[in-house]
């Protein structure tokens, strides 16, 4: 599944930074929200169709991987 990470990417002159899918202009964010409004992975790919079924799971994948991270308590 490391892999499929690849198609993320993050370039400073691009999107300010924010990571995108295959170094396009569409933002990783930009999958979540479609996710969030509850458009169904074909929904996703038939509004975006330079979009593939692996950047989408590129995306979860990713941001689960940034959300999944240890809380110090001092």
């Amino acid at each position: 599944m490391l892999n499929v990470l690849e198609r993320i990417t993050v370039n400073p002159k691009q999107c300010g930074g924010r990571p995108c899918i295959r170094g396009m202009r569409i933002r990783v964010s930009d999958v979540l929200d479609l996710f969030a409004v509850g458009l169904s992975a074909e929904q996703i790919l038939e509004e975006m169709p330079d979009l593939e079924a692996d950047d989408l799971k590129a995306a979860l994948f990713y941001a689960a991987r940034k959300l999944d991270h240890p809380v110090l308590v001092a």
